[in-house]
């Protein structure tokens, strides 16, 4: 089981911590001195996948030699602002065959994204690779 807590510092701000024992601050508020919440739901997104697609292109053993995975995401104007719409976009680098990226991407969006699975509840998740070369 995972557990996480979020103890108020001051204003909207708290100190996240998880079974992990990180700590991570977290900014609600209008103030932005750190992620908000619903911003560390893309954060996760990108990571969650971006790990998946790693994993997946050593497994193939692709020579890669980079990875940026970004996200943007449109929310409804009426509480609770749930994402409707999220667009990701794999930026791989190195001589990575365009089959085995998309294998990858599809992989970790059909199968093994916990966060991509979850956010997909609410919203339409579109997935995009550029190739760096």
């Amino acid at each position: 089981m995972i557990e996480a807590r979020a103890l108020w510092a001051d204003k909207e701000r708290f100190l996240g911590e998880a079974s992990s024992g990180h700590a991570i601050v977290v900014d609600a508020g209008a103030e932005k001195s750190a992620n908000s919440p619903v911003e560390l739901l893309l954060i996760a997104l990108c990571a969650c996948t971006g790990s998946d697609v790693v994993g997946i292109l050593r497994k193939k053993r692709e020579p890669f030699s980079s990875l940026e995975v970004r996200a943007t995401g449109e929310r409804t104007a009426d509480f609770p602002q749930v994402y409707t719409d999220i667009r990701v976009i794999y930026s791989v680098g190195g001589n990575v065959t365009h089959k085995a990226m998309e294998d990858a991407v599809r992989l970790s969006k059909e199968k093994y994204c916990s966060v991509s699975a979850m956010l997909e509840k609410t919203a339409k998740i579109e997935f995009v690779i550029e190739y760096a070369g």
